[in-house]
């Protein structure tokens, strides 16, 4: 995040020469930093340059504070996980929130939080907080590499990256737990009380803790079970400040608020570009609800419904070479029968009388001319009509005695008969 903010800030910072008062302190203290390290082994190395310029480069971001020895094994940390300029910007977020005030220039941070972890062991372990007091050990005897060096130099390489995973995710409130968990441990005890009755000897056993203590699995679960949490820590820091200013006055350094954990620092300094949204790395496929389960099965039966009603009956095409032994073709579909038509209505007037004289009626052929039907005929139509149409097999109709009588005359005659 502050990378992102301060682009080139580092590549400045690190071509500057810097104050040579900070650069002999820094080059001493390179090979102190793990020196069984392969990154740090060689004097000259990669890993002792990068150093020498992440420090450096530190001094000059914040030359109120300039250099402190605690610095370094927290720089040497960072380095053996990201390059240089990333290992930057994670010391200035460690010095800025999570220990703020811890490396300025009396040590007036590390002191409050020392008369911290004080009190609260009182809560933890009264056996142990009361051995301290009565020989009047004060905390900051040997809370101050513990807190400073963030347990980087006290516990083994695979309980410090836990403790860091932890520290980096929720907070200083973690530092004040191992610090518990060590002092309960070493101190809570009357057997081991038993073997330092003095303050030399308590100082001597809180020095060498013994493996067991130290160790992952055990260090990991106790720090879990110790019941402290960043608003105790407040608490006792307000207490704390107060009764700082009634006997010793104002802080001479004003450090920011201490944030818990990286979450309140992410809330507290938002990215101020869209590119700075993390996209995830790994996608699980989370199974759907039931109720889209239901609607996916239902729309997909609709599917196949519609499917099954739109689908056309294969047509058989009969084979045009049929064998002898093949069936024969089923005959062809007929349409159904069209519904009866209306008979037509009766003439609601009689006919009038012809006034002319009929005329001869026509020669019936035997055989009658058949009207041409048309293809729109339904087949009730059609027998309809077969049945009105005269038979064909019949003989003429006889001649009545008046037509005979009547093609007799001559038109005069038929005039006058009439």
């Amino acid at each position: 995040m502050k990378k992102e903010q301060n682009q080139g800030k580092f590549q400045e910072l690190d071509s500057e020469p810097g104050d040579p008062k900070w650069l002999d302190t820094i080059e001493k203290d390179l090979h102190r930093q793990f020196p069984f390290h392969e990154m740090f082994v060689s004097r000259g190395g990669h890993g002792q340059q990068d150093l020498f310029r992440v420090l450096k480069a530190y001094t000059l971001y914040r030359p109120e504070e300039g250099y402190c020895q605690a610095q370094a094994p927290i720089a040497a940390v960072l380095l053996m996980h990201m390059p240089a300029e990333d290992a930057f910007w994670g010391l200035v977020q460690i010095c800025e929130k999570y220990l703020p005030g811890y490396y300025s220039p009396g040590l007036e941070a590390i002191q409050l939080d020392g008369e911290i972890l004080f009190a609260l062991l009182r809560r933890v372990s009264p056996l142990a907080f009361r051995h301290l007091e009565k020989h009047k050990i004060d905390p900051i005897f040997y809370m101050t590499e513990w807190f400073m060096c963030a347990f980087s130099r006290t516990l083994p390489w695979a309980s410090v990256l836990r403790v860091w995973d932890m520290f980096l995710c929720d907070g200083v409130k973690i530092i004040f737990r191992v610090g518990l968990v060590l002092l309960k441990c070493m101190l809570g005890t009357r057997e081991k009380l038993k073997a330092c009755q003095g303050q030399y000897e308590t100082m001597e056993l809180l020095r060498a803790i013994e493996p067991r203590y130290m160790q992952e699995g055990f260090l990991v679960r106790e720090i879990l079970e110790v019941p402290v949490t960043a608003r105790d820590v407040e608490r006792e820091n307000h207490t704390q400040l107060k009764r700082w200013k009634k006997n010793r006055g104002e802080l001479n350094f004003k450090s920011p608020p201490r944030m818990h954990g990286a979450r309140l620092i992410m809330l507290a300094e938002p990215p101020r570009r869209q590119d700075l949204r993390q996209n995830p790395t790994i996608l699980l496929e989370m199974p759907p609800p039931a109720s889209q389960l239901k609607k996916g099965k239902e729309e997909k039966k609709s599917k196949k419904k519609k499917s099954m009603k739109k689908s056309k009956p294969i047509e058989e095409i009969p084979n045009p070479y049929s064998l002898p032994t093949d069936p024969p073709p089923p005959p062809p579909p007929t349409d159904p029968p069209a519904p009866p038509t209306d008979p037509p209505a009766p003439p609601t007037e009689p006919p009038a009388p012809p006034t002319d004289p009929p005329a001869p009626p026509p020669v019936i052929s035997e055989t009658p001319e058949t009207v041409p039907q048309t293809e729109t005929d339904s087949p009730q139509q059609q027998e309809q009509e077969q049945e009105r149409a005269p038979p064909t097999d019949l003989h003429p109709a006889k001649e009545s005695p008046l037509q005979r009588s009547t093609q007799s005359l001559s038109s005069t005659e038929q005039d006058t008969y009439l």
